[in-house]
């Protein structure tokens, strides 16, 4: 029997499965393994464990893994590229298939046939392949510059308008909330520590939005509203590309962001239908994971 393994690095969380050639056989999960956020150590040690962890719920060494497939941000820059590869490189013998995250969220999502997909995770991105094999992309060019309605931006939106507000006396739920989560308790401390280096990490930030959202707080439901609308953004910009003239244009979601954000996806869903009559949303949030599988089961023919 041939096993064949998939995996999604993410910039907060690795995920991993093992499979044959039809069925999922054992999943595993570790922390972030994007080496531009966490280095090659953290990186090495997270791809290893998540492996490791689901070569054991499978009953098989890594030894006998006869091909894989790694998605992950970035995966098109050698310096992302290579080190990655060296690093599966120690654990398993098999093929070895490097490639974007987006890559393999398409491949789950629509396996060979067209669509687009957005990505909300710690970063951003569209991605979308027409009927005649053209693809294009959107965004993430990382959080310095892009990852607009990633969980990094909605952090530092959300850091953002919270010391603007407290600094006018307003509604200041956000900024305390903001505060506890950093362990510190002032104002000033939140403005400090949001300028300091190395910068916080924004992307942590994104579930204490959501609570405050769901506590109905105007200024967290503002910034996921504002966020979705970001997404939409990456999405026209694919869609205005390569399916000018398709009768028909499924477009998926996938990562964090639209996984635990109810707002995120109907506002997402709402104003990108209501723009674009042909687009036809897939509901259930995709999970690239499996897309990686799937490559590697068909990768190299």
């Amino acid at each position: 029997m041939a096993f064949f393994l998939g995996i999604d690095g993410g910039g907060s969380k690795t995920s991993c499965l093992i499979g044959d050639e039809i069925s999922v056989l054992a999943s595993g999960t570790s922390k972030g393994s994007n080496v531009i956020r966490v280095g090659e150590a953290a990186a090495r040690q997270a791809l290893h464990d998540a492996i490791r962890q689901a070569c054991v719920s499978a009953n098989i060494t890594p030894a006998q893994i006869q091909r894989a497939c790694v998605g992950l941000a970035g995966a098109a820059r050698p310096e992302v590229r290579n080190p990655v590869h060296r690093m599966i490189v120690e654990i398993i013998s098999g093929n070895i298939e490097i490639t974007g995250d987006m890559e393999i969220a398409l491949e789950a999502a629509f396996g060979e046939n067209p669509g687009v997909i957005v990505i909300a995770g710690t970063g951003s991105i569209a991605y979308g392949r027409n009927a005649a094999g053209q693809t294009t992309r959107a965004g993430g060019w990382g959080f310095a510059i892009s990852d607009e309605g990633s969980g990094y931006w909605i952090g530092k939106t959300a850091v953002a308008t919270a010391v603007r507000e407290g600094d006018q006396a307003q509604d200041t739920c956000l900024l305390k909330a903001i505060a506890k989560s950093w362990g510190i308790t002032t104002h000033q401390q939140v403005v400090m520590a949001a300028n300091g280096t190395p910068a916080p990490d924004f992307a942590a930030l994104f579930p204490v939005v959501l609570k405050a959202a769901e506590k109905q707080n105007k200024q967290a439901r503002e910034v996921l509203t504002q966020a979705a609308k970001e997404l939409v953004t990456l999405a026209e910009d694919v869609l205005n590309r390569v399916f000018l003239d398709a009768a028909t244009v499924p477009v998926a979601m996938s990562g964090g962001v639209f996984t635990h954000s109810s707002q995120v996806r109907e506002v997402f869903y709402n104003r990108l239908s209501k723009k674009y009559p042909n687009v036809r949303l897939i509901e259930d949030v995709v999970e690239p994971v499996q897309g990686a599988l799937q490559r590697a089961r068909k990768y190299p023919r």
